[in-house]
């Protein structure tokens, strides 16, 4: 029996995710979803292990097969002058044969990234790694500068770098102003599908560590990004700037997930204060609430009450709030 080419793109995609999930009985499970025979996934696994993007590992056991390569850059040679350059060398072959939104991505991702360690990391050293399956592509981005936290820190006069890994949740931060919006890690950390930044033995991420590449380099020097991007996506860079932007095109909004900025829930009157510095920035603030079980009285009021007076153009929306957060949320706004 022979498939549409739509379908045998999706049970090749559905077989090869649950082979990267390290899955067991894959081949069941895709002739179980797709009605189809054993002999049938059999087939298309032989014809992967053939093209080079997957293995048999042992008896019903495969594993992707990626490839890789590391690129060594040097400030004192002239090396880390155009980000443009360096995608067209390091990265551009990597993707060119992606559909054109997964492209358009990567141009951004990668541009914004590397201009902000020629700009700002005052490296003298970077190194760029390139890592594709049929599935997705990462790379990551290492350099033996100050540090992204610390320059962070210095430059705004904050008491410690776990402040200035929060900061970078809200947006709109630089410490370059006349050459840089403050949206490069902000907009890339939302597009990519996974993406970290390491640094000063803190971690920038939206989601939980899991990748070896990345907690390895925890003690390292400078900073390290990881970015991944699945290679079928269907995201579209404009559709996540709408979601951050006005009618007019401005970055007036902003998401904070509570979870990333505090370790448990907030109660006092001083994390409210670190929570609120800059959003006054933002026209609409979203505060997302998931998984926070509580939040203290003082907090409450900080944020929507005192800055909701002080800066009543701005509109701070919490979402996800369980009936405990809730009812202390409800408790301050009426009075």
């Amino acid at each position: 029996m022979s498939f549409s080419s739509d379908k045998k793109n999706r049970i090749i995609l559905y077989l090869l995710e649950k082979i990267n999930e390290k899955q067991t009985s894959v081949v069941k499970k895709t002739a179980d979803a797709f009605s189809i025979t054993p002999a049938t996934v059999y087939r298309y696994l032989d014809g992967l292990a053939g093209e080079g993007v997957l293995k048999k590992v042992r008896r019903g056991e495969y594993e992707l097969l990626h490839k890789e390569e590391t690129v060594s850059l040097s400030r004192s040679k002239g090396e880390l002058e155009s980000e443009q350059v360096i995608y067209d060398n390091c990265m551009k072959q990597w993707v060119n044969d992606l559909p054109e939104n997964g492209v358009h991505i990567w141009e951004y991702m990668f541009g914004e990234m590397v201009n902000n360690v020629i700009d700002h990391s005052e490296a003298e050293h970077v190194s760029i790694t390139m890592i594709k399956d049929w599935l997705n592509t990462a790379v990551i981005i290492s350099d033996d500068g100050i540090g992204i936290f610390e320059k962070i820190k210095n430059y705004f006069g904050l008491d410690s770098v776990d402040d200035a890994v929060n900061e970078l949740f809200k947006g709109k931060l630089t410490t370059d102003s006349v050459n840089h919006s403050g949206e490069g890690i902000f907009f890339t950390s939302r597009i990519a599908d996974n993406f970290v930044i390491v640094s000063s033995g803190k971690i920038f991420t939206h989601k939980k560590l899991e990748d070896g590449y990345v907690t390895d380099y925890i003690s390292g020097k400078g900073t390290l990004v990881y970015m991944s991007l699945s290679n079928h996506t269907r995201k579209r860079i404009q559709d996540v700037f709408n979601t951050f932007a006005d009618v007019d095109g401005g970055f007036t909004k902003t998401s904070i997930a509570m979870r990333n900025i505090f370790d448990s829930s907030p109660v006092s009157r001083s994390q409210a204060k670190r929570l609120c510095n800059r959003l006054d920035r933002f026209k609409e603030v979203e505060l997302d609430f998931a998984d926070m079980e509580w939040m203290g009285q003082g907090f409450a009021h900080q944020v929507f009450v005192v800055f909701k007076n002080e800066h009543p153009e701005v509109t701070i929306t919490p979402i996800n709030m369980n009936e405990d957060v809730q009812r202390m949320y409800n408790h301050v706004i009426m009075g």
